[in-house]
């Protein structure tokens, strides 16, 4: 998608007053703790203004102030002027504000167009006109670049495209403002360059984006200017122009990040093998074989739709197998079920932490104990003491912070929701753990928390198989990689073989090299 074609794109309008968004001194507690701390700050029309900081700094919230979706408890906010009073996100779309939200919201029995077009549906007399609303979404999906059926249902779709729906939504409207938090979190490293692109042409056209984001490369990449919070106090606002991922950790941290990863401890090869996948099909997955020692970290390779996710599905008896075997322990783990898997010593972090892990409504105690209820019931019954002793040592183990057990769990960060997986792991006293992308929609500083967690795991001697769409997660973390295209393997690097560009050459490559 070339940036002269997006710009020349007819959007729908709205009226907007336009000029500086201006928060002075916003506050905001929950249960009276601080989320935000007497917060000021100016957001220009015609620039990208980043909000970055650890998960629980304070970002989503201030997102979510700026996108009516919450008020704040003190402060102000002015649009060009004029006092800017938001009661909801549909108060703030009315003013020019747009959200791409980290938790997406889509309706998951309406059309990808229906979805995109909600709340704005073209119409006559009454009715919804469903041929210009599928000729547009076309018309806008060419231009964007997302390769989107208008007529699937948005709930058939994965993470990573109804993401796309998402964006599409807000970009079929012209904002004055648009809040983007962690829009290229669930997407492949084409999908985005383009949505880079579309930030780039939005900036262009004189709509301001504040950016909340992770990556602190796509930070320096697209922003003017970069503001950070910590503990949800702001810490400064700088020109981006001036800064480096090694001043924005120090500033996110308020302290310097000496290594991204641990030291690698070296791993054992006559160690006994825990796991055992031998010539293994199943949807997305065709005749893969490998073998997992103890103590040792295995990473998995590949562009979006390798088959990473449905190999570790497959193994987890969470898919079904149509060929092959999968040995635990030296013995052969049969059927479909994952609580047999878990039973047995096998336990998988899912991809998405929300939608297919945490239950995230309910208590902290309740998230991590659930795995293994047995472990502190008494004649059928939960046995309070037991569990939240358990509880405790796990939370402090995975270093979870809550401030109290009974918290449900999306009021925690994303770190800590992805810890709380982690500890609900552990819970099983696994010897084999697959982690489908363990970091994702983590901060650096809950990155750092959860690699060492992995590298103790595999010190302990628990095989660990690490699945991660950022290939430097992947090298920094395991001893040997294997390399997913199309569902099948292609190589298995190990030693000064693990580079970049030996992962990357492997995932384009054709043919099957194990």
């Amino acid at each position: 998608m070339s940036a002269r074609a997006f710009d020349e794109h007819p959007l729908q309008t709205v009226d907007t007053p336009g000029g500086d968004l201006v928060v002075a001194g916003v506050s905001k507690r929950y249960g009276g703790v601080p989320a935000l701390s007497d917060v000021s700050l100016t957001i220009e029309p015609g620039k990208v203004h980043s909000l970055i900081g650890e998960n629980g700094a304070g970002k989503s919230t201030l997102g979510k102030i700026i996108s009516g979706v919450i008020e704040p408890d003190e402060g102000t906010l002015t649009l060009g002027g004029v006092p800017l009073v938001l009661r909801s996100p549909r108060e703030a779309i009315a003013k020019g504000i747009i959200t791409i939200a980290q938790e997406l919201a889509i309706v998951p029995a309406l059309t990808v167009a229906e979805n995109v077009y909600l709340g704005s549906e073209v119409t006559r007399g009454g009715f919804v006109r469903r041929r210009e609303s599928r000729r547009r979404f076309r018309e806008l999906a060419d231009h964007v670049g997302f390769d989107l059926s208008p007529d699937v249902r948005a709930g058939n779709l994965s993470t990573a495209d109804q993401q796309k729906v998402e964006i599409m939504r807000a970009l079929s409207r012209n904002a004055s403002i648009v809040v983007m938090d962690e829009p290229s979190a669930a997407l492949s490293s084409n999908e985005s360059a383009a949505l880079h692109e579309i930030i780039r042409s939005l900036a262009r056209r004189g709509s301001a984006v504040v950016l909340i984001s992770h990556f602190l490369s796509e930070v320096l990449s697209l922003s003017d200017t970069i503001t950070t919070l910590r503990d949800g106090h702001l810490v400064r606002t700088v020109d981006a122009a001036g800064a480096t991922e090694d001043s924005l950790i120090e500033g996110m941290l308020g302290r310097s990040l000496s290594s991204v990863f641990p030291q690698k401890a070296p791993v054992d090869e006559s160690a006994p093998i825990v796991l055992e996948v031998d010539h293994l099909s199943a949807p997305g997955v065709t005749d893969c074989s490998f073998v997992l020692h103890r103590g040792e970290i295995l990473g998995i390779s590949g562009l979006v739709g390798a088959g990473r996710s449905e190999l570790a599905r497959a193994i987890f008896r969470d898919a079904k197998v149509s060929h092959g075997s999968v040995r635990l322990g030296g013995s052969n783990l049969t059927g479909h079920s994952p609580h047999r898997s878990i039973g047995r010593g096998l336990v998988l972090i899912p991809e998405s932490r929300k939608e297919m892990g945490l239950l995230m409504g309910r208590s902290v105690k309740e998230n991590i104990s659930l795995s293994r209820l047995d472990l502190v019931s008494r004649l059928g019954w939960i046995a309070g003491f037991r569990e939240r002793r358990a509880v405790s040592k796990l939370m402090e183990k995975t270093t979870v912070k809550a401030a109290n057990m009974a918290l449900p769990a999306t009021m925690l960060s994303g770190g800590n929701q992805q810890k709380l997986l982690f500890a609900r792991s552990l819970m099983c006293s696994p010897s084999v753990l697959i982690a489908d992308e363990p970091t994702r929609g983590v901060d650096v500083g809950s990155k750092r928390a959860i690699y060492d967690l992995l590298v103790e795991m595999a010190q302990e001697g628990m095989g660990i198989i690490v699945i991660s769409s950022e290939l430097e997660e992947v090298l920094g973390l395991a001893h040997r990689t294997l390399v997913m295209r199309h569902g099948r393997f292609t190589a298995d690097l190990r030693g000064d073989e693990m580079n970049e560009q030996s992962v990357l050459a492997a995932a384009f490559a054709e043919t099957n090299a194990t």
